[in-house]
């Protein structure tokens, strides 16, 4: 078949709720990706940010080859050695805490807002959201997304919900009450823009959710797994959140999420009381600790982070050769470059040259490369950018 007959082929089966961009990829490796025409693209936002360590790294590949042959799938019926060995590894890492898997991060979320609510004292129902924010599409975790956009079709949503404006501390500490159950925050708002949670902000949650008995939910779904320069981005910050949430680049590229939870918290998950068919299968979790072995292995949270200062250092010489640039943010390699202009025809021809990011909120090139990203494929990547945003800059 040829790139119009498979989309050929998805026009007439598939549901068309992806606005999908016009190649048809069939293998990928490592920072790139090759389409069916045998046009070879640089990834920097490697499937939405999930092929953390890159396409078909070979531990991982390694890793599923092994398992699949043994076992590939087991209901939590039983006890299955790699769900264990993952949740092993993901504690030591984090806080210490206890894990719940399941295959998305929208069911991280959802198992966490659950979680608030069992453990929490009665009454105690409402959620504190932040404006911008993205938790998924499933009912709860689309509720806790503060953004009208994304709602539209469907109300009404779940009750309990209230949003605040990110980083506004008067307005977080005026939501709160004896009803709150949990906080809902991204430590950097992806899909928001890239917009990072201030040290003083995540403290105030915290000591908020102190004072009033409420659980702290950290969405660590795109922070998390190394993307920053650190395992999860709250340990930038000297604060212990009561949850977090993750999925994406846990899996090198296979089918998972998580919550951690502090022990005293997770106790109040019961037999009955929450579950996922598929989570925590031995597939997805023999991937998972291959992922973590290549990270730590291969030094890629030191790679990420010396990585992210050479990617901010070149994208600041972007931002002052080109005035469509406004400013660039983020931590390790998350990173956003704020333009004044809307940014969908540049990242369209980037594609055309070679080059993969995206764009959110409409203004934002969101530029989120693997941790086995090397400075010459940035430098690649940047000389496309810088090709483009000068044509864009001559209109």
């Amino acid at each position: 078949m040829n790139t119009q007959e498979v989309i050929e082929l998805y026009n007439q089966y598939v549901i068309g709720n992806y606005g999908r961009l016009p190649k048809v990829i069939v293998r990928g490796k490592g920072n790139w990706i090759v389409d069916m025409d045998g046009n070879k693209i640089l990834d920097l936002f490697p499937g939405w940010a999930v092929s953390g360590i890159g396409h078909c790294h070979p531990r991982v590949v390694e890793a599923i080859q092994k398992q699949a042959a043994q076992l590939i799938h087991m209901d939590n019926t039983f006890y299955t050695l790699p769900q264990g060995q993952l949740a092993k590894l993901l504690s030591e890492r984090s806080f210490g805490g206890k894990c719940f898997f399941c295959n998305s991060g929208a069911e991280a979320n959802e198992a966490a807002l659950k979680l608030a609510r069992k453990y929490t004292a009665k009454g105690k129902y409402k959620f504190i959201t932040t404006e911008k924010s993205f938790h998924g599409r499933t009912f709860g975790a689309l509720t806790a997304t503060a953004q009208p956009k994304y709602h539209d079709g469907f109300l009404p949503l779940v009750p309990g919900f209230e949003y605040v404006p990110f980083n506004d501390i008067d307005a977080l500490t005026e939501a709160f009450s004896d009803e709150t159950a949990a906080v809902l925050v991204e430590p950097i708002q992806g899909e928001g823009g890239i917009n990072p949670a201030s040290a003083e902000y995540l403290h105030t949650i915290r000591n908020l959710c102190d004072e009033f008995g409420a659980v702290m939910i950290l969405d660590e779904v795109q922070t998390g797994m190394g993307r920053t320069g650190r395992w999860f981005a709250y340990q930038h910050i000297d604060v212990i959140p009561d949850i977090i949430t993750l999925a994406k680049a846990l899996g090198g590229g296979t089918a998972i999420g998580a919550i951690i939870a502090k022990p005293e918290v997770a106790a109040a998950l019961v037999p009955g009381s929450h579950a996922s068919t598929f989570g925590g299968n031995p597939l997805a979790c023999a991937a998972g600790i291959a992922v973590i072995e290549a990270i730590e292995e291969e030094h890629l949270l030191e790679n990420t982070q010396k990585m992210g200062e050479y990617a901010q250092q070149k994208l600041n010489e972007l931002k002052n050769k080109f005035p469509i640039i406004d400013s660039i943010r983020g931590i390790g390699l998350m990173l956003g470059v704020q333009l004044n202009i809307p940014g969908a025809a540049i990242v369209s021809r980037c594609l055309e040259k070679g080059l993969r990011i995206n764009c959110t909120q409409e203004t934002v090139l969101r530029i989120m490369p693997s941790m086995t990203i090397t400075a010459e494929e940035l430098d690649q990547a940047f000389a496309i950018l810088a090709d483009v945003l000068a044509e864009e800059t001559k209109k």
